[in-house]
């Protein structure tokens, strides 16, 4: 009999993604799409479960079914219907208890992949250049969805000491991008102005939307030959941006603000309904962060198809035109540097190496 697949977060347009790449996998014989809210794209054959995993439900639905694999993607920034941060919180951190709780209980559970965040490394000002999956954070997050995969981090951990039977993967996405996001950041880039920290200019790095499924696919099966798909894995595209190059082929202007007064002005853009500007999205367009990719290439076997450049400038192209002109703004650019200047920064996320 082939696999069965249970995935959470099926709603979202993520979720929606993989449940359908999931069942051309000639290896599964079923995939059990399971979210709170009922979703609005099609899920192909997949058998969809109106369960809330934050509810002890989730443990009959792994038992009626005898699944094997859990995918959980229901960890995210932002609340998939109705709620705001307290059903975000919830859904991260108890709805993660509560599933694990579910998957120790089941015997047939053989696989677990968990969809976590690079936000786990917080950002601080003495920052290593280069996040190590192994690298202890300089400042742990104190709050927000950060803090939200820290402690989901931190229950995984602990269940997989307790079902050591169990081959668990944990994959620490940076930020992802595509033609259709859904995070806090992809909204305050599509902000027809964008505040920045004024005498900050942060290095960041971005996973495109199909990276992502291929990658969580990956994660999902058998290893592949001189592979492991078991334990933390940094998931970014080759190179890094700085905000001022994001802006710049945004063609959105930035305004400067003194750090202090940051806060103020996330305050009110949450204030609109405008975009989720939380004290976490402020420290990384302050101090940016950046990880290395050394284990997703050789342990892991992925290789994304888009760098952090390709997969910007897909989102750009989602976005329409802005303000201002990416191209009257490059020249202008372009001819202040002088001939002398290249491009941008070069960076490797290779952790023996240090930003230039």
């Amino acid at each position: 009999m082939g696999k069965i697949v249970l995935v959470t977060g099926a709603a979202r347009q993520l979720g929606g993604r993989f449940v359908r790449r999931i069942q051309r996998d000639p290896g599964v014989d079923r995939v059990i799409a399971v979210d709170a809210v009922a979703p609005g794209h099609q899920l192909g054959d997949a058998d969809f479960v109106l369960a809330d995993i934050r509810q002890s439900a989730i443990a009959r639905v792994l038992a009626e079914h005898s699944v094997d694999t859990v995918v959980h993607l229901d960890v995210s920034a932002k609340a998939s219907g109705a709620g705001g941060r307290t059903t975000v919180k919830e859904t991260n951190v108890i709805g993660t208890m509560q599933l694990l709780g579910a998957c120790q209980k089941s015997p047939s559970v053989q696989r677990l992949v968990v969809k976590s965040s690079t936000n786990v490394y917080g950002s601080a000002p003495r920052d290593p250049a280069v996040f190590t999956e192994t690298t202890t954070p300089k400042s742990l997050p104190s709050g927000g969805f950060a803090k939200d995969a820290v402690e989901v981090e931190g229950y995984v951990r602990g269940f997989a000491r307790r079902r050591p039977d169990v081959a668990v993967c944990v994959l620490r996405f940076a930020n992802i991008l595509g033609p259709e996001p859904d995070s806090p950041l992809a909204d305050y880039l599509a902000l027809p102005v964008l505040p920045t920290v004024l005498g900050y200019d942060p290095r960041l790095q971005f996973v495109h939307e199909d990276d992502v499924v291929d990658v969580l696919e990956i994660a999902a099966r058998e290893p592949r030959r001189g592979t492991l798909n078991s334990g933390t894995f940094n998931i970014a595209g080759d190179g890094v941006l700085l905000l001022s190059q994001c802006s710049r082929r945004l063609g959105r202007p930035t305004v400067p603000v003194l750090l202090p007064a940051v806060t103020w002005v996330g305050s009110a853009l949450r204030t609109i309904g405008m975009t989720d500007f939380s004290p976490e999205q402020i420290r990384l367009l302050t101090h940016g962060r950046v990880v290395s990719t050394v284990q997703m290439r050789e342990t892991l076997g992925f290789r994304p198809r888009f760098s952090t450049a390709e997969t910007f400038a897909e989102f750009v192209r989602s976005r329409g035109p802005g303000l201002l002109p990416p191209e009257l703004v490059g020249r202008v650019v372009g001819r202040l540097a002088g001939p002398s200047r290249g491009g941008g920064p070069a960076v490797t996320t290779h952790p023996t190496h240090s930003a230039r």
